[in-house]
């Protein structure tokens, strides 16, 4: 074997060699996310992720605190005046809106909690995914390109997608 052909063998079999698949990556990253958001992502090394974790997490949690703390003051209020008192903050709201304004923000602290829940459980999954992509083999032998060309009947120009495969 001359040292051409050596080196044509060496390529060939570095190109259908595949690196080593971690089966339980995905699971170490969806629990670590799941331990503590963004530490998922952390692992898979998509440092950018995080503070679009923290971010979304964050500021469902602060609508959530936010509308718990209004809720809280109308219902006080309104309980106050079922007591008795007349001196709470909201003296220009009858008892009727009082009672909306409750149920306005109530409704909008338990959207905000089921909102946070979502980011929550949306950064696991992210986690999950991310890693079994991060395993998904990408090879120059196999493309997909958009291609634009002109209809021949009515000048038009046509979008296309071509798929090709190189079986070498």
């Amino acid at each position: 074997m001359t040292f051409a052909q050596e080196k044509e063998a060496v390529l060939v079999a570095t190109d259908t060699t595949y690196a080593e698949i971690d089966p339980l990556a995905p699971s170490k990253a969806a629990f670590y996310s799941a331990i503590l958001p963004g530490l998922g992502q952390a692992y898979n090394k998509r440092w950018w992720k995080i503070p679009i974790v923290y971010g979304a997490i964050g500021t469902s949690l602060y609508f959530y605190s936010d509308n718990n703390k209004k809720y809280h003051e109308y219902r006080d209020a309104y309980k106050r005046r079922l007591a008795g008192y007349d001196d709470d903050q909201f003296q220009y709201l009858d008892d009727t809106r009082l009672i909306e304004a409750q149920r306005f923000y109530q409704r909008n602290r338990d959207l905000s909690l089921l909102i946070t829940g979502l980011f929550y459980i949306l950064n696991i999954v992210d986690a999950n995914v991310d890693a079994h992509l991060m395993q998904f083999n990408v090879s120059d032998k196999l493309t997909v390109a958009p291609e634009i060309y002109q209809n021949q009947l009515d000048y038009r120009p046509n979008l296309g997608v071509t798929v090709n495969l190189k079986l070498n």
